[in-house]
Formats: structure tokens, C-alpha cells, sequence
């Protein structure tokens, strides 16, 4: 994974670039929205993490020229805590927000919460499949629809996102608070019951019988995990 960061104070590139790099994570860094721009149009980004106060470009006008022609995710950080703020970065295209300060931990669990819960569908050496199969289903991450024994059954963002989180990892067991954490972001204040009934909605919209479900399955006391009967 490849991360750009692009703040103007360097001692802050420094210090998130020298902790995620530690994760395993490629980095570079800019100082301005010129430079970022720049190595943008030049290489590949997994996820950007762009200040709001740049100078030359600021964040929001960067952030508008990325969107014209990248779905890559954003992370907006600010020293302001304005809620009109906040509404700006995502009307602009950010993914998230943090206010400076911040706990880089938090930061870290930000960043792998949108990698995990937003596959990117580009093309070239980070190309995701876009389509994933199992049994009688058949699902587009492009067009973010369902298919399901001849029905396009509608899912909500959520329910969607929540289906393809188990769908993309078959037989993996997540707990309630993984799959809030990877869906739903880091720090939701939301409790593990919306999980339940996100669940259970998806059941009645995908399963023949959403009593004796084949798909989405239970694993009593631990979680929930996705099935392939075709497997």
C-alpha cells in the first residue's frame, strides 16, 4: 500500500510517515499543494492524507482536482474543529476527518478502517476484482449493486459495504466490533446491536429463508461470517 501524506509542517510529515512506514506502508510526503499534485499525477496512491491549510493549493482545492479524476481515499486533517469545516472536506471528496491534534494510533486504525472497508477498483498493478460470485449471487463493486436468484434485491451503502466486508473474506469469522470498526470507521459511537440488525436486514433482502440462512452465518458468541454452499 502507498500513502501520500502533505502537510506543511515537515516535522509532522516526518513523524506519520516514520510511523506508518514502520506498518509496512510505502510513503512519500509533500509540503504544499503543488508538490502533492505533482507526485499525485506521477504515481499511484492507495490513500492520501492531506492538511486543509497548504500553501499554493489549499486542501479543499486539491482535494477537488484529485476527485476529477481519482476515487483514491481521503483524509483531511485540520487544526480547525468547525463543524462547516468538516462538511466542506467531505463535500470536497475526503473519506474522513481528523482535528489536529491527533493520536497517531487513531490515525493508524483510520487509515486500515478505509482500506478495509473501501476496496479501490482501479486498474494496473492495484487492480481489484470488481466482481465477486458465490453460488446464485453475483455482486458489482463498480455499480455497488446485488444480484440474487434472478432478483437485484436494494441494500443501503451500510448493509452493502457490510455485505461485501464478509462476501470479500469467505469463511472468515468476524466479531461485531471488527465489523463495526471496518464499516462503519473508528470511534463510531454506534453499539454492536446495529451490527444485529444490519445483519438481519440483509438476511430477509439476500436469503431464501433468512431463518435458516446459507450465506451470511452465525458463529454463536464470536460473530458472523460469510458461506459459499458452492464451495
Amino acid at each position: 500500500m502507498r500513502i501520500l501524506v502533505v502537510d506543511d509542517e515537515k516535522l509532522l510529515v516526518k513523524g506519520i510517515t516514520f510511523n506508518l512506514e514502520n506498518e509496512g506502508y510505502e510513503v512519500d510526503g509533500a509540503y504544499d499543494g503543488q508538490q502533492a499534485l505533482e507526485l499525485f499525477n506521477k504515481n499511484k496512491y492507495d490513500l492520501i492524507i492531506l492538511d486543509l491549510m497548504l500553501p499554493i493549493y489549499d486542501g479543499l482545492s486539491l482535494s477537488r482536482k484529485i476527485r476529477e479524476t481519482s476515487d483514491v481515499p481521503v483524509i483531511m486533517l485540520t487544526a480547525k474543529g468547525e463543524g462547516s469545516d468538516k462538511l466542506l472536506g467531505f463535500e470536497y471528496g475526503a473519506d474522513d476527518y481528523m482535528t489536529k491534534p491527533f493520536d497517531i494510533l487513531e490515525l493508524k486504525a483510520r487509515i486500515k478502517a478505509i482500506l478495509r472497508r473501501s476496496p479501490r477498483l482501479s486498474k494496473g498493478e492495484n487492480h481489484v476484482e470488481s466482481i465477486l460470485t458465490a453460488k446464485d449471487l453475483r455482486v458489482d463493486l463498480i455499480k455497488r449493486t446485488v444480484e440474487v436468484r434472478g432478483r437485484t434485491p436494494e441494500l443501503t451503502a451500510k448493509e452493502f459495504d457490510l455485505f461485501v466486508m464478509l462476501m470479500s473474506n469467505v469463511g472468515k469469522v468476524f466479531s461485531r466490533d471488527e465489523l463495526l470498526e471496518n464499516v462503519w470507521g473508528y470511534g463510531y459511537p454506534g453499539d454492536i446491536r446495529t451490527v444485529d440488525v444490519h445483519i438481519r436486514r440483509i438476511r430477509e433482502k439476500i436469503e431464501q429463508d433468512d431463518a435458516n440462512p446459507e450465506y451470511i452465518m452465525t458463529k454463536w458468541g464470536v460473530g458472523y461470517y460469510f458461506n459459499d454452499p458452492a464451495r
